[in-house]
């Protein structure tokens, strides 16, 4: 499998999110102080001062490795590449419009999570949550697919430890970066 098809994909063909309500239960929440191992070799504190973007997403997919069966017909689990991308190449921006620090998130392995970052060329580190601990402490809300458990798409504003704005669900997901952007700008 190539990167191509991670990034080339046709949203029309996927079938999209519904808003179940799960992001009700994380707008306002308190982060807990906790470390997560990042991409970068370094341990993040995502209540710490400040403000935070965080974009929660299922599994980047890896060049060579099948996706699980299933995925594409799993309501928002296609496109991590591409939001991971669209963050990468508005990061800039979003520093500039106040986000003084950007992460992805997802259940994958810190080993996982460094391979994207590197073969994505990402400017910010990626989270690994592998043992679900933020998750459980924040209620982030999953998938199951083949036994193992996703996130579901989001992105967290953080604001000095509380989740400040929730987007979900986020579709499609190349477009995720944008609409955190405006909504940035727009809260100066």
């Amino acid at each position: 499998m190539s990167d191509t098809n991670f990034t080339d994909v046709d949203w029309s063909t996927l079938p999209r999110p519904e808003d179940d309500g799960a992001a009700e239960r994380v707008e306002g929440f308190a982060v807990p102080s906790m470390a997560l191992p990042a991409s970068d070799d370094t341990n993040i504190d995502l209540s710490a001062p400040g403000r935070t973007v965080v974009f929660v997403y299922p599994m980047t997919g890896t060049p060579g490795t099948a996706l699980p069966e299933g995925w594409d017909a799993t309501p928002g689990a296609r496109g991590c590449t591409p939001q991971a991308c669209a963050f990468r190449d508005l990061h800039d921006d979003l520093a500039k419009a106040g986000a003084g620090r950007v992460f992805g998130l997802s259940t994958q392995t810190i080993e996982d999570q460094k391979e994207a970052a590197t073969r994505l060329h990402l400017p910010y580190p990626l989270l690994s949550d592998n043992g679900l601990m933020f998750a459980d402490a924040v209620g982030l809300p999953r998938f199951v697919l083949d036994g193992k458990a996703y996130f579901k798409r989001m992105t967290l504003v953080i604001e000095d430890s509380f989740v400040k704005k929730v987007f979900y669900p986020v579709f499609p997901p190349d477009r995720a970066a944008a609409d955190v952007l405006e909504w940035l700008r727009s809260d100066a």
